[in-house]
């Protein structure tokens, strides 16, 4: 194992450096009374050659079972605590694990499937426990059989342990050549469960399209090719592995057959007694099953190499946005909600099939979604990269609700994922209250914002639940009251079990008009000095979203709401209209001076009442 590893191993293992000790010198009086033991024997056989006695007998029988019995209480103990070294550890990892990706930003998410991420915080965190439990113990007891046993077989007789060991270097030259093999064949292992993950949580989420378009058939088809490749990949490994460790029990056991051989003659010729030959064959034994072993370990070890390699990549990934060292506080009660953005520019790149593979297997549902990516580390126009935003210069005063329009792709969300500040920002471009937002601290920041996005997730929990995910103390009168504000208070009572009904993974029971009003309501909660709905309302008739709309003018004077939206007979309805096109701001102004002014949003409008009229 390099040297890296080695360290993150000391790592994980230094919160519990008094417990790994402990086991340590539990395996090595276990070891020392394995040694002893065998001596005992030697010298039971010899005694009873001399004069042989029943109460003798007893004696040496006693003491034996008394040793052999302490050797596996203290045995246990040190399993006790090796194993629950490796479980502390996994506790560990998994925690931090967890922590640690909820501080990076979203586009990390988009180039790493759930799929290979559940399996590194499961399949992988379990290998490292496996390692730390039983290939440390393993490890220490060979260490410590060794190095007890073998000056003692020494001294018994010099040349039989020579002759009886000259295997163990073959063994450890098999042991090297097979190594390297295993730990790519873990590797591949790895990978496949990964891929084969991701496959069933994604097609277990998307199982509603996967039979409206009827495809089944080719989900079966995917499924089995990426299962075959996981099939391939184990009967690797077990080829491997049912080549070496057998090979390794033979070799061990040759070196019983070699002492047995020699030893025979060695007593007939008087240099060794036969007290002293059982003691070497008891010893011998005891060395054939930890270096019989050692071929299992290895794999573990291999496969705990493997994991600790693909979980630490998940620690080395820093969060691209965070806190700036000298962050400005923003107490709530402060925020006004005035925004302002100058020369606003950012960049996206372009997704790459090496970096998602599953581009292959469908795109987003929404095509105003821009591709996230990564790494959001520059905000300078890139020759192969498209201007999401381009010298967007808008002014959002307190209090004011604002209707942002404008085509497909002419960057709507991305305004909307930047106010909170969900994209990695240059600095001086956008500002809350005359701050630039980049300064500003994360946690006040997004505190002033309550965002619904198109996509509207909720919880597998109650409706109650989900409108209260950001105020989880907030009353049942205030979730009715946000429900009300939302147009979904009605619908709900209908329900049978009305707030207390179950929405399933994702709102599945739910309309998408409903999770759209549900999302929204969570929103409305929090009661938020800024309020943005990023096409939130699209899957809602043009009537309620305009009622909606209305009410948040009406109800929330002192809030500044952001509308994102198609629905034209809404938005109409806002202070003032933002045009956008190609990442900048075309027309600003009230509806009826954008239709008397014509340009884009009058072409908009009519389009709109063209679809209305048809529909």
């Amino acid at each position: 194992m390099s040297r890296n590893r080695l360290k993150i191993l000391a790592h994980y293992l230094r919160p519990y450096k008094k417990q790994a000790i402990l086991g340590t010198l539990a395996l090595l009086v276990v070891n020392g009374l394995g040694v002893y033991i065998p001596l005992q024997i030697r010298q039971a056989i010899e005694d009873l050659q001399v004069t042989f006695s029943y109460d003798r007998i007893l004696f040496f029988a006693g003491s034996i079972f008394a040793l052999a019995s302490v050797m596996w209480l203290i045995r246990v103990a040190s399993r006790v605590y090796l194993f629950g070294l490796g479980r502390q550890v996994e506790f560990d990892l998994k925690q931090r694990i967890f922590e640690h990706l909820l501080t990076l930003e979203t586009g990390y998410f988009a180039s790493n499937t759930s799929g290979d991420l559940i399996n590194r915080a499961t399949s992988d965190v379990d290998n490292i426990r496996r390692m730390l439990g039983f290939a440390v113990l393993s490890l220490l007891n060979t260490t410590f059989a060794y190095a007890l046993t073998v000056p003692v077989l020494v001294s018994i007789s010099g040349k039989l342990t020579l002759l009886a060991m000259s295997v163990y270097p073959l063994m450890l030259a098999v042991v090297w050549v097979f190594s390297g093999r295993l730990r790519l064949e873990q590797a591949s292992v790895q990978e496949d469960l990964s891929r084969i993950s991701d496959l069933i949580q994604e097609d277990m989420s998307g199982i509603a399209p996967i039979k409206i378009y009827g495809q089944e058939l080719n989900e079966r088809a995917a499924f089995a090719t990426t299962n075959a490749s996981l099939l391939a990949s184990n009967l690797a490994l077990a080829r491997t592995r049912t080549t070496l460790f057998p090979l390794l029990q033979g070799l061990a056991a040759a070196s019983l057959l070699i002492l047995m051989a020699f030893g025979a003659g060695e007593i007939v010729r008087g240099a060794l007694d036969v007290g002293g030959l059982v003691a070497m064959i008891i010893y011998i034994d005891r060395l054939v099953f930890p270096t019989a072993l050692l071929g299992f370990t290895l794999t573990v070890f291999q496969r705990g190499q493997v994991s600790i390699d693909r979980v630490e990549a998940i620690f080395e990934r820093q969060p691209t946005i965070m806190d700036s060292a000298d962050a400005i506080e923003l107490p709530l009660h402060r925020v006004e909600g005035h925004i302002q953005a100058h020369d606003l520019t950012y960049v996206f790149p372009t997704i790459s099939t090496a970096d998602h593979a599953v581009a292959d297997r469908g795109v987003s549902d929404s095509a105003e979604m821009e591709p996230a990516h990564p790494d959001y580390t520059t905000n300078q126009p890139q020759p192969s990269h498209r201007k999401a935003l381009d010298r967007l210069n808008v002014e959002i005063p307190a209090g004011e609700t604002i209707a942002i329009v404008g085509p497909i792709g002419s960057g709507k969300s991305t305004l909307a994922n930047a106010i909170p500040r969900v994209l990695d920002l240059a600095p001086n471009q956008l500002f809350l209250d005359g701050i630039d937002i980049t300064r500003l601290r994360l946690h006040d920041l997004r505190r002033a914002i309550a965002y619904v996005p198109q996509d509207s997730f909720l919880f597998g929990t109650s409706i109650s639940n989900n409108i209260r995910y950001g105020c989880p103390d907030a009353s049942f009168e205030d979730v009715c009251r946000a429900a009300q504000a939302a147009q979904i208070h009605d619908e709900i009572l209908n329900f049978p079990q009305q707030y207390d009904t179950i929405v399933g993974e994702r709102g599945i029971t739910l309309s998408g008009g409903q999770r759209q009003r549900t999302a929204l309501a969570r929103a409305l909660l929090l009661d938020a000095p800024i309020l943005i709905l990023d096409d939130a309302l699209s899957s809602v008739d043009n009537q309620t979203a305009t009622q909606i709309l209305r009410n948040l003018s009406s109800g929330t004077r002192k809030k500044t709401v952001l509308f994102i939206s198609h629905q034209l007979s809404a938005a109409a309805t806002a202070d003032r209209v933002i045009v956008l096109d190609q990442g900048r701001a075309v027309q600003i102004g009230t509806h009826a001076t954008l239709l008397a002014e014509g340009g884009l949003y009058s072409s908009l409008w009519s389009e709109h009442q063209l679809e209305a009229l048809l529909a």
